[in-house]
């Protein structure tokens, strides 16, 4: 279950990071990219929270990451629905909580 979280992050973030550049492009992104994005982050989510409900304490950081990711997420998704201009600090806050989630449950999960 693991695994397939971290393989649904890992889309996620190639997902997060065409997003990026289009928005620093200054390219209009479709609603259902944007959403693609964050269902398959939510995907990981739910599948790293169902293991950490069995026991895999290791993940408790990076699910605590990564549940404020998503919510950073959301804020953005819903302004984008409001078709509201995406306030670059929290792309990138939203971006590096992220990362950082990622990291270390690749460490958690591979390396410890």
């Amino acid at each position: 279950m693991l695994t397939v979280a971290l393989i649904l992050f890992a889309l996620a973030a190639v997902i997060g990071i065409i997003l990026a550049v289009m928005h620093i492009k200054k390219k209009t992104v479709s609603i259902p990219y944007a959403l693609s994005h964050g269902i398959v982050a939510a995907t990981g989510l739910v599948l790293l929270l169902l293991s950490y409900a069995q026991g895999t304490a290791a993940v408790g950081l990076p699910l605590l990451l990564f549940v404020i990711a998503a919510l950073g997420g959301f804020v953005l998704f819903t302004a984008h629905l409001r078709a509201r201009p995406l306030p670059v600090p929290l792309i990138v806050i939203h971006a590096v909580v992220a990362v950082s989630a990622f990291a270390l449950l690749i460490y958690q999960v591979l390396l410890a």
